[in-house]
């Protein structure tokens, strides 16, 4: 699977080089472009497969609500450990020295509460809450590279906090819209329940009428709250449709810690194993060589580990072409020596209401 950039909008040869190199499942990511780009994209990928005769199935990934910095005060802000920040509902400019950002979902802000970590661009920087009022949050910066830049539109997380937050938004649903006229798969994130499966459900059947149960699903597994309702979202969405599940390790490394993405990805592996439910294997693979033409050696063993999985996800980049290349040919690879997740597993005892029931 590889991510569409703009420029396959415009540029009709992107997609014939990309499907003969290999690619069979083309992304489009709601979160960026417009309909009428989205549209110029699909209709150069469906000439591209006619000329080809490469067949490409197109999932359109629903941005989902997604928390990010709205608005900043002052407009420029170089971050330091022990700095505080102050969260708020809106900008006061006679709001003292410490400096403000606002949350792209405000709603959010009654949610938190004092000791809870807050982190910001992919974990770049984090801070603990210190203090709360009716108008927001104060935080400490505990973690960060000194100096570092505050920016609008980076992503908030907050792992300890048990946002209510509805997974569809409006925006969300304008572009179901679309996507049950053009697309084969709904990429759906930060789903973390059955209930939010039967969610999209619903709105696809008002969407998309008698084509809604052939219509894919892709859950976009982003939280522990999702690793632990997993077995539930996948009896909730196979019976019924096709379904898969994404292992979104970018927002999923922030939410439970990267010293734990390694295992918790393989218990993923697991359990969809054992459901026959395909795996799509997502964020940052191969991600130096799609952006400086040279893979890390990290990377390489990061896209070989991937063979388990039944769909590996590339991002856009310069060098895509040669990462879908070089990804061909390590998955061929290994795929001689191991055929989904043969070695055995330790208990891992991620579903915490279940742990008593094992041990007993």
């Amino acid at each position: 699977m590889v991510t569409l950039p703009t420029q396959a909008a415009t540029d009709p040869q992107w997609s014939i080089t990309l499907l003969r190199k290999g690619m069979n499942c083309a992304r489009i990511n709601c979160a960026h472009d417009d309909p009428t780009t989205w549209e110029a994209m699909i209709q150069h990928l469906q000439a591209a497969s006619h000329i080809t005769g490469q067949p490409c199935k197109i999932l359109m990934d629903l941005g989902g609500p997604k928390p990010r910095i709205a608005d900043i005060f002052p407009q420029t802000v170089r971050v330091h450990g022990g700095d505080r920040l102050r969260l708020t509902t809106e900008i006061c400019p006679d709001g003292g020295a410490i400096p403000q950002f606002t949350c792209s979902l405000p709603e959010i802000l009654p949610q938190l509460e004092v000791g809870q970590r807050v982190w910001i661009d992919d974990g770049h920087i984090g801070g603990r809450i210190v203090s709360k009022d009716a108008q927001g949050v104060e935080l400490t910066i505990t973690h960060c590279k000194e100096g570092q830049r505050l920016k609008v539109a980076k992503g908030l997380n907050f792992p300890d906090s048990d946002l209510r937050l509805c997974p569809l938004t409006e925006s969300d649903r304008e572009h179901l819209a679309f996507a049950c006229r053009h697309a084969d798969i709904i990429g759906y994130s930060y789903v973390q329940s059955a209930e939010d499966i039967a969610l999209l459900q619903r709105e696809l059947e008002h969407c998309c009428g008698d084509r809604a149960d052939q219509m894919g699903i892709i859950a976009k597994i982003e939280t522990p709250k999702a690793i632990r309702a997993l077995p539930e979202m996948i009896i909730q969405a196979a019976g019924r449709q096709p379904f898969g599940v994404m292992i979104a390790r970018g927002d999923l490394a922030v939410e439970i810690g990267y010293q734990r993405l390694a295992e918790m990805q393989e218990e993923i592996l697991w359990l969809c194993e054992a459901a026959h439910v395909p795996v799509v294997w997502a964020t940052q693979v191969l991600e130096n060589l799609v952006k400086k033409g040279v893979p890390s050696r990290a990377e390489i063993t990061d896209a070989a580990m991937a063979e388990r999985a039944e769909c590996v996800m590339l991002n856009k980049g310069p060098y895509v072409g040669l990462a879908v290349d070089i990804l061909d040919d390590v998955l061929a690879r290994m795929e001689a020596h191991q055929q989904k997740k043969t070695p055995q597993l330790r208990a891992l005892h991620s579903w915490h209401p279940y742990e008593t029931i094992v041990r007993q």
